[in-house]
């Protein structure tokens, strides 16, 4: 069982920026503002994008590729409304991530190029960032 930790490091402290390279996929949706997203938000998204994949290819093999490389690093705490202060942190009830400008939320391969669009449309009508279609040059 892993235990979640409450820290306040909401940021990552690696010198470099992996994570605005497409480093698995052929495709990839690329975040262009500010935002926080929870770990249910997450999930909801991951799975609705996988099921629209699956709405269109029409067969109930996984044809595709999909990745999705983000790491919860924010747990969200919370204290009870009657708690006086100064009694602690709280419980961590949820998880979440920062979104920076620049991270790539999925990636994507083995996908034709205009049912990507279609996902892309879909995705962006669901979630409240800014995002941008990124292509990997051969």
């Amino acid at each position: 069982m892993q235990v979640q930790r409450k820290t306040h490091n909401k940021y990552c402290r690696k010198p470099y920026f992996s994570k605005h390279v497409l480093r698995f996929g052929k495709f990839g949706i690329k975040v262009a503002s500010f935002n926080r997203i929870s770990e249910t938000q997450l999930k909801s998204l991951e799975w609705s994008v996988i099921r629209k994949l699956k709405e269109l290819s029409n067969s109930n093999r996984k044809t595709f590729k999909l990745w999705n490389l983000i790491n919860l690093n924010l747990n969200l705490t919370k204290l009870s409304q009657e708690s006086r202060m100064g009694k602690g942190k709280g419980v961590v009830y949820s998880r979440a991530v920062f979104l920076k400008p620049g991270l790539i939320l999925f990636e994507f391969d083995k996908v034709p190029y205009q049912q990507l669009l279609e996902v892309f449309n879909f995705i962006k009508k669901r979630i409240s960032v800014k995002i941008i279609l990124v292509t990997k040059w051969d």
